[in-house]
Parts: C-alpha cells; structure tokens; sequence
C-alpha cells in the first residue's frame, strides 16, 4: 500500500507503537510516522505507507492545531502532570491577566525545549539524561503561535482549556509552562489533543482498532490517501509519451515534452506519465526552462 492514512493515536501509545502496530495490521514492513506525539496526549498522528514516506519530513514540518488544558499553579520537572511536582503556587491573577498571558506567545516565540524530549545532545536523548537527574542546557529554537483560542476556564480548578496552532517542533508543554511563569504562578499541561496536521483533521481519523477491522473486510485501501492528493493544489502536467522514459529515469524535462497543463498553486509541479500515473514532483527552474525532480514517487 502507498499513501497516507489519518491515525487516531489512543492515549498510552508512542508514535513508534503506532506504527509497529500498522506493520502487523497492514502486513508490510515500509512505514513511517510523521513526527512524534507523547504517550499521554491522544489524536491525529498521519503516517505514510510505501513510498509515502518520502513525505514524512514534509508532513512533519506542517503546521499543526492542539486543544490544552493547563493547570495553574504548579510546576513539574516533565512540564506536565506525569511528572514530579517541584512547586505549588497560589493563583492570584485574574481573567483578564491569563487571557493576555497566552494571547501574548502569539507570533515569533523563542523556545526552550524541554528536558524531557526526544531531541538529542552529543547523542544522547534529552529524556535519558534527565531520567538519571541531569540538566543540560538548552538552546532556544524559534517557533511560531499562528493561532490561540481560549475554550474553557474553570477558576475553581485553576484550569484553561485553549486550542492553539503553530508551527513545527512547538511544545506545547512548554508553552503550558511558560505561561505560568509568565503570570507568576506556575502552569503544567494537564491533557493534550492534537486535532488537526496540516489537511488531516481529527474528525477523519481512525483508531488502530478501526483500522484493523477495514482491513480484515478489505475496505483500507479506501481510507489511504493518495501521495499526489497531498499535493493536489499544485499545478499538475501530463507528459508526451515520447517523454514517459525521462521521468521513469528520474531526468529533467522540458515544455516541449508537455502534452497538457492544469492550473494550480504553488513552485512545485505534480507530474504525470502519459497514462496519467503519478510519478513524482518537479519544479521549473525559469533561467534554464526546464524541470527538475524534487521528490521521486514511481
């Protein structure tokens, strides 16, 4: 099989869980996830199938939507509920402080990843090293907050509930965290939902469990997207039959060897052999006026 499917991840499972699971579900061995999700949060995990994971780094830099819930007044070594508590704090600020507090993280924000991640230093996973007690530091990466809304507030709990989307390599533990610092009291993130990557929304994924019973009936196939439909509002180009061995070989073209056009949007082209199989995506170096492979799916 080859595309994409919309997984529903299940609280308890890793990404990796995930797709160990799919390779014994869907019998083959060429799966990837498209960036991770941790055990405790639950939601959409896309994850490529057959020369779909080509794509894999490019779903990972997609841009992503989240549904929180933040605690205020605590702070943890995890950045959120699983972890140890190193502080309790009083809430003392009101509505409209912790409405400015998160509406302030919108745009441009410099991050410090978490130690408990799965981002390396000198080879070694940030979570091992805080597993035997050790902090390391930390650059800030930049992230980007496109979006936030502010869902629930329940002062008696100290609890927010927001929706936010932003870019890659974002956590939202953090986030959590330093708005808390930010008002002074402390934050963890209590749940975390992650409703939507790029196109893949939450209300059309599926769990491992529905997945296994459609591919028992042999209905999967159904529910995999098709890689070119990823691509789908790029212009598209149908090739000459005299010019279908070039791009089976992976070589440029040019106009000439064209047989129709479609419109769409976008630097990169989806390009077609004369039958009108998808064979992977270009792009027009103008200068030369001619078309060179980016990504390669036959």
């Amino acid at each position: 099989m080859n595309g994409i499917i919309n997984v529903y991840k299940e609280k308890g499972f890793t990404s990796h869980d995930v797709v160990a699971k799919l390779r014994g579900i869907l019998h083959q061995k060429k799966i990837g996830h498209t960036g991770t999700l941790d055990p405790d949060a639950t939601g959409v995990l896309p994850v490529c199938l057959g020369n779909a994971t080509k794509l894999c780094d490019l779903l990972t830099d997609k841009d992503k939507t989240y549904k929180a819930v933040l605690k205020l007044g605590v702070v943890t070594d995890t950045q959120d509920l699983t972890g140890k508590i190193l502080e309790e704090l009083p809430v003392e600020c009101s509505r409209e402080e912790m409405e400015q507090a998160l509406y302030s993280f919108l745009g441009d924000y410099q991050q410090i990843p978490p130690m408990y991640s799965a981002l390396k230093v000198n080879g070694k996973k940030l979570y091992e090293l805080a597993r035997e007690g050790k902090v390391v530091e930390r650059k800030p990466r930049q992230v980007k907050i496109y979006d936030i809304k502010i869902w629930d507030v329940n002062w008696e709990q100290k609890e927010v509930e927001f929706e936010v989307t932003c870019s890659k390599g974002t956590y939202i533990r953090t986030l959590c965290h330093d708005i808390g610092k930010k008002l002074g009291c402390g934050g963890a993130m209590k749940s975390l939902v992650r409703t939507r990557v790029s196109r893949f929304q939450i209300e059309e994924s599926l769990s491992l469990t529905e997945i296994e019973a459609l591919a028992k009936e042999n209905q999967i196939e159904e529910k995999i997207m098709a890689v070119d439909k990823f691509f789908i509002n790029n212009p598209a180009v149908y090739m000459k039959e005299d010019a279908d061995k070039r791009i089976y070989n992976g070589n440029s073209f040019q106009k000439r060897n064209i047989q129709t056009q479609e419109t769409g949007t976008g630097d990169w082209i989806r390009v077609y052999d004369s039958k009108g199989i998808f064979i992977g995506i270009y792009k027009l170096e103008e200068k030369e006026e001619i078309y060179k492979p980016v990504k390669m799916f036959l």
